[in-house]
């Protein structure tokens, strides 16, 4: 026999009914899809999370302190009473991509910034907990509040084509691989004008690389870690893979043209600057 269940929980489970919740699941089972297909998400790689507090009110938000409270490693002062969803550890996105609401969780931080309520979308609460690299994402999230930045999304995943070019002596540092990335494709210049970060290898999910991640991010909205993989920001999942893809666009066309004997002409150093003057007016309206 099913027992009651009080509104409290009636209302947490009801979080993923909610019309603009539900409209993200879909669009994360459409993201994971291509993440799984490109290959960028072997086994359980890849997560993100989603800063969904605008989504909610107060008093909805705060409903949700009843739920199991976990400590955080870390405190997050400015992410108080903040609410994610995020990906849940050990999850495939090939299966997320046939069940998304089955693979994710809510994490509702608490006042203190200090600890976290879990809310998982069936009626185990326990049963999705969030990702491994939940430190890192909230580290992530917190930055993109304290920049007052429009990017609600981190989203980190294996992307072959990067992590091959890490591989490769000439482009261990940041100005190398821009270069790289912008001589080959010109619409990189589009999405990454700034360029993205590249943090030479360190153990992924210690604090070191959360340092460093956190301290590129605030000049980048993508981030490469040698041998590893990448991350970047968005206003929404599709954002953030459509930076990850043109990245890897300009990396496969430069793998490429090498497996032809050639070394690919790319673009001069003038024609980017010519390239990054014209996108610059574009993106002022002139």
């Amino acid at each position: 026999m099913t027992r009651n269940r009080d509104p409290q929980m009636n209302f947490t489970n009801g979080l993923f009914q909610k019309v603009e919740i539900s409209k993200m699941l879909n669009e994360m089972a459409g993201i994971a899809q291509y993440l799984w297909e490109k290959g960028w998400a072997e086994g359980s790689a890849g997560n993100f999370s989603i800063n969904v507090t605008g989504m909610f009110s107060d008093t909805e938000r705060d409903s949700l302190s009843s739920n199991p409270v976990i400590p955080l490693s870390g405190k997050y002062p400015d992410l108080a009473r903040a609410l994610f969803l995020i990906s849940g550890t050990g999850t495939r996105m090939r299966e997320m991509a046939d069940n998304p609401m089955g693979y994710v969780c809510f994490v509702y931080v608490g006042e203190s910034g200090s600890d976290y309520h879990l809310i998982a979308g069936n009626q185990d609460e326990g049963s999705v907990k969030p990702t491994s690299e939940l430190a890192t994402h909230l580290g992530i999230q917190q930055l993109l509040i304290q920049q007052k930045s429009t990017a609600k999304v981190v989203l980190h995943a294996h992307v072959t084509e990067l992590i091959a070019l890490t591989q490769l002596p000439a482009f261990k540092t940041e100005e190398a691989i821009n270069s790289l990335f912008w001589s080959m494709h010109p619409e990189t210049m589009l999405f990454v004008p700034e360029g993205i970060g590249f943090i030479p290898y360190t153990i992924p999910g210690t604090e070191t690389i959360a340092r460093a991640t956190l301290q590129e991010l605030g000049r980048h909205k993508a981030i490469i870690w040698e041998k590893h993989g990448c991350i970047a920001v968005g206003a929404n999942l599709a954002e953030a893979f459509d930076i990850l893809d043109i990245l890897a666009k300009s990396a496969k066309i430069y793998f490429l043209c090498k497996s032809t004997g050639i070394d690919p002409e790319g673009l001069s150093a003038a024609q980017t600057e010519t390239l990054r003057t014209y996108y610059s007016g574009l993106s002022r309206g002139n």
